[in-house]
């Protein structure tokens, strides 16, 4: 795959209808193919829409299976290391990852940065031995599809710095590929732990696609869409393994090997 009591009240009531016209948008998209409005930089908590082009969400791609005619079905991000090219994802989304493709800013059926193949792919053995929740994170390098291309992936969209360790309870932004939809969806809210290896996110509409999500906390990946219930059974409420030691330890060794 959340003052004053009066003052409190109002913004909740604001919260729950704005969260209502998102949900009535995306149906509208779903059955319409009417396009989600664009964030905006002021939208309040708990709210998610269509994400702008622009640093952040070119930095975000969809996960295709065997190219783009074959379908995207999650989410991955690209991230800092020193040969520029490495991802970050759900393990749980490179289960076939030599017909997985990563498209970097993916939107309406064009891919601006290039196809991008998948050249290695590194897991925690708690994933590989027992597919643990807890180890639901993956970090992989890629390399361009397009022979012709040789500077990496970063060099054109920039990367995520990682941030592990991060507080229970902090303000997270989901950017994130809905498999019905051909642009990411944006989500910010504050998290909670429900473990101390798993958070939660209230955030409507990331359904089926957006796991490997990239969960940044001022602008650092501190988690990816997935853990708990692969990610949440249901598309208001999200989860992510938190990152430790084991996933730093993975995402050194994907930028050692790039």
């Amino acid at each position: 795959m959340r003052s004053h009591p009066r003052a409190a009240g109002r913004a909740r009531a604001r919260a729950r209808q704005a969260s209502r016209i998102a949900l009535v948008l995306a149906a509208l998209t779903a059955l319409l193919g009417v396009a989600l409005p664009d964030a905006a930089p002021d939208r309040p908590l708990g709210v998610t829409a269509r994400a702008v082009p622009d640093a952040t969400a070119n930095r975000v791609g969809a996960l295709f299976a065997g190219g783009l005619g074959g379908g995207h079905f999650c989410t991955a991000a690209v991230v800092r290391s020193d040969d520029g090219d490495v991802i970050a994802t759900a393990a749980h989304c490179l289960g076939d990852p030599d017909s997985t493709f990563f498209a970097p800013g993916y939107r309406d059926g064009s891919a601006p940065y290039g196809l991008w193949r998948i050249t290695g792919v590194h897991v925690a053995p708690g994933w590989t031995d027992r597919q643990d929740p807890d180890a639901d994170i993956a970090f992989a390098t890629v390399a361009p599809v397009d022979a012709g291309r040789s500077e990496p992936v970063e060099d054109l969209v920039g990367g995520f710095p990682v941030a592990g360790d991060q507080p229970g309870r902090a303000t997270v932004e989901v950017v994130g590929y809905p498999r019905a939809l051909d642009a990411p969806l944006r989500c910010t809210n504050t998290t909670d732990l429900i473990s101390p290896t798993q958070r939660r996110i209230d955030c409507p509409d990331l359904s089926g696609g957006t796991s490997g999500s990239p969960w940044l906390v001022g602008g650092a990946l501190a988690g990816v869409l997935g853990g708990y219930e692969g990610g949440g059974t249901v598309p208001e409420v999200s989860y992510s393994a938190v990152l430790g030691e084991g996933a730093a330890a993975l995402y050194r060794a994907a930028a050692a090997t790039g």
